[in-house]
């Protein structure tokens, strides 16, 4: 039974779009200046997407793809597409030409929506391995080439024509004709545990999630306005980020990249922001770099300040007995220091979501701290994402939250978790195999290890990413890495030991503070590569980790490292486009480096 507000997603924006046709939906960069459009502009140039989508033939059940960086033109298609009864199929503007084609292939897209000529571009290199590709509609004006046609986004909404009566009755008899279970959309997986799965969320997996989440967590209201930067190809921001606000009637702004979202916090002044542990985990290391910078007397206020407010956190949100004594040293602390860091994400910011992987504890405990919350869920792409979160009301650091209203939780023998609820995927395109192997008795493999204690969701690790040592120890990296990163000369970590007699890392220092330390020390070099390998560094790292060591488990601790003189990146392909080690491909990278270390050791 679909007890949901809604029968379908574009269903969900022509309500909203009658209730708030004059409140702002979208703003965005144009020719250097911020423009916007109300939820009723909006909803029209989604009905001119879809009018120009139907003349094209498409027909409810297609699969069309959207290859685009973020922008208001990526939501206007996908709302578009959905308003013709056809199915979405993101694909990341970080992908490859050959990653591109088997997904294009794999779906049957017969249209690709791109952002501009690179990407097209990208098309045009495996045109003829994609014969069933007929057209491709381009966000940014350009010359196509005759093997691929090629229509500007304008030309197919055909822009200047207003929507007739009788266009806007046939487009919303087909959005009457969406049932809840009906495809919504087709994620591709990230394909780093083999060739990517497509898989399939429905209406009712997206309308469920962004419900229960607004119910749980009151995330995003009327009047907020929420900065989007992540990938809206990843379910994370397209649901979260995107129609959560369309849901709440807020107002979705667009960064001009991921580089500029500093600068955009200041022009836009948002009050929520989706995000990955990564962005958190860099503010928090120039929050106290900057407090490092400091005179002494503003050090001691700047940490007097943080330990205050453990205790006024703790005392009300987790105990929930706060005192007048704390609640003024609070005020006091916040007046003197905290407001004066909130400041620097526009002044307006209430709160932060994280998912995409763990959060560390002392990271998000600190948000709140300064008065800028993280909301911390736990999801999947099979999950719709969101399957637990945490809210004002129910709050454990460390965990990953309460489960959403009909969501069930299970730990299996061997510790992984397992799940049932209305988010969980339709299952995975044209792959029965995979499906059937997905679920357990009718629950859902999650692939992560963890537990429930008082209702609250604890993750240890990914199941497949468990290091299972020589010694039959089984150590997950994760919690590992993160204790590492919380060292103030690291940045990035990578721990490795997989069949392995110990464990080993990959570390790459916090630049800052290794160009202060060569400063101090008075080391010459040429330049970061060289850096690394001088003694008074490595020392340096020995004494690191020594101190970290002492912290860990002795079968957990790290014997051998190796500096890297540059941070992975989507570039480099070590990260996935949310941020994500991509493990393998870093082995793979640096193998010699990794087996090296094992070298003098016989297995």
């Amino acid at each position: 039974m679909n007890n949901l507000t809604y029968r379908s997603v574009p269903d969900m924006l022509r309500v909203n779009a009658n209730i708030f046709g004059s409140r702002l939906a979208l703003k965005y960069r144009k020719q250097g200046a911020f423009v916007t459009l109300t939820y009723a502009a909006y909803y029209e140039r989604v009905l001119m997407v879809a009018r120009g989508l139907i003349k094209m033939g498409v027909k409810p059940g297609d699969r069309i793809a959207i290859l685009s960086e973020n922008r208001a033109g990526w939501v206007i298609a996908d709302m578009g597409i959905l308003s013709t009864g056809s199915t979405t199929v993101p694909i990341y503007p970080t992908n490859t030409p050959e990653q591109i084609e088997y997904m294009i292939n794999h779906s049957g897209a017969k249209i690709v929506f791109v952002s501009g000529k690179f990407q097209y571009s990208k098309l045009l290199k495996v045109r003829e391995a994609i014969p069933g590709l007929e057209l491709v509609v381009s966000f940014e004006r350009f010359l196509g080439n005759p093997s691929l046609p090629v229509t500007t986004f304008y030309q197919l909404s055909e822009i200047d024509s207003p929507i007739t009566p009788e266009e806007n009755r046939e487009i919303e008899s087909i959005i009457d004709q969406i049932e809840p279970a009906d495809m919504l959309t087709m994620i591709y997986t990230s394909g780093t545990t083999g060739v990517p799965k497509g898989v399939m969320l429905s209406h009712n997996n997206i309308l469920a999630n962004t419900q229960y989440l607004t119910e749980q967590s009151g995330v995003i209201a009327e009047n907020d306005v929420l900065l989007s930067f992540l990938p809206l190809s990843h379910i994370l921001e397209r649901t979260a980020g995107y129609y959560m606000t369309i849901r709440n009637g807020a107002l979705m702004a667009f960064a001009d990249s991921i580089e500029k979202v500093p600068e955009n916090m200041f022009e836009i002044r948002p009050t929520v922001m989706v995000s990955v542990p990564r962005l958190f985990e860099k503010i928090y290391h120039r929050i106290f770099e900057n407090a490092h910078q400091m005179s002494a007397v503003k050090r001691s206020l700047f940490h007097w300040a943080v330990d205050v407010g453990k205790k006024y956190v703790a005392a009300t949100y987790i105990d929930k007995q706060p005192s007048a004594l704390l609640n003024m040293k609070y005020s006091l602390a916040d007046r003197l220091v905290f407001s004066k860091i909130r400041a620097n994400f526009g002044g307006n910011m209430k709160l932060f979501c994280s998912g995409g992987a763990p959060l560390d504890k002392t990271i998000n405990e600190f948000f709140w701290v300064i008065g800028i919350p993280i909301l911390e869920g736990y999801g999947l792409t099979e999950t719709s994402p969101a399957l637990c979160f945490n809210s004002f009301e129910h709050i454990r650091f460390g965990s990953v939250g309460f489960a959403l209203k009909e969501t069930e939780f299970k730990i299996a023998e061997d510790g992984e978790i397992l799940v049932k609820g209305p988010q969980i995927m339709l299952g995975y395109y044209n792959d029965p195999t995979a499906t059937a192997e997905a679920f357990q008795d009718g629950w859902f493999k999650t692939g992560d290890i963890g537990h429930v204690k008082d209702g609250f969701v604890f993750i240890t690790d990914r199941k497949k990413e468990l290091i299972i040592t020589a010694g039959g120890k089984n150590i997950a990296p994760q919690p590992i890495e993160n204790e590492l990163k919380m060292d103030k000369y690291v940045a990035s970590a990578f721990v490795y030991g997989d069949r392995k007699p110990y464990l080993t890392a990959l570390i790459v220092p916090n630049l800052e503070r290794l160009l202060e330390f060569s400063k101090e020390k008075h080391i010459h070099y040429y330049e970061l590569d060289d850096l690394v390998m001088h003694e008074p560094v490595q020392k340096l790292f020995e004494q690191r980790l020594a101190e970290i060591n002492s912290r860990l488990a002795p079968y957990e601790t790290i014997k051998k490292f190796v500096l890297l003189p540059h941070d992975f990146s989507i570039e480099g392909c070590e990260l996935t486009p949310t941020l994500k080690l991509r493990r393998k491909v870093i082995y793979e990278k640096y193998k010699h480096k990794i087996e090296d270390m094992y070298a003098d050791h016989s297995n």
